[in-house]
């Protein structure tokens, strides 16, 4: 490629003209880039929007409303959840089990209804913190569900807490269900990874 090469007929300006022309440019810019950066943005949408509370940023989730998952939910504690055909909850070390094979639907932000695809029972926590299968869908069916800073996710009734404290859906280390009156979110035992059936 050839270098510019200022011909005959085109003359350079002066040295001491090019610094005011390009000063008076800068300037012609800035007033529009400074008032873009003082004028209020218009409000996110919900679904992108993130608002400090409590020292946490909180997410709306709202474009997940209606959102049907089939997953397994596989336990820290190294077992697959399950709902067998008498709705009895529990885990299992099977990958092969139909009865841990879920089915997870978004009612609400942030809360989800799991049903068990082949047993037809929803994972439900009573008001006294019982994990149990219940066949109908109702209250003890809500679930908030969470994902924590670890990468598992928590699930937590949405309508029964004990005092102030959240009960949450946990497997001990045989496998058997917490009662929720003794869970915590911190307690690895009520911590799930989704897995993708």
């Amino acid at each position: 490629m050839r270098p510019w090469k200022l011909t005959g007929g085109a003359r350079a300006w002066p040295g001491r003209c090019q610094l005011p022309l390009l000063l008076a440019l800068l300037l012609a810019l800035l007033p529009a880039a400074s008032c873009d950066a003082r004028r209020p943005r218009a409000a996110n949408s919900t679904a992108n929007s993130t608002a400090a509370a409590g020292g946490r940023h909180v997410r709306s989730y709202t474009h997940l409303q209606g959102d049907v998952r089939w997953r397994k939910l596989f336990s820290f504690q190294k077992f697959f959840l399950r709902i067998d055909k008498n709705g009895k909850v529990n885990g299992t070390k099977s990958r092969d089990d139909p009865f841990s094979v879920l089915e997870i639907k978004s009612v609400a932000v942030g809360i989800v209804a799991i049903r068990g695809l082949t047993s037809n029972y929803y994972l439900a926590i009573s008001k006294r913190g019982e994990v149990y299968g219940a066949r109908d869908y109702g209250v003890d069916c809500e679930l908030k569900e969470r994902i924590e800073e670890n990468g598992y996710n928590t699930y937590a009734s949405a309508a029964w807490k004990n005092g102030k404290k959240q009960m949450f859906v946990g497997l001990s280390a045989k496998g058997k269900p917490l009662r929720g009156k003794k869970t915590r979110r911190k307690h690895n035992a009520t911590h799930f990874l989704p897995i993708v059936v």
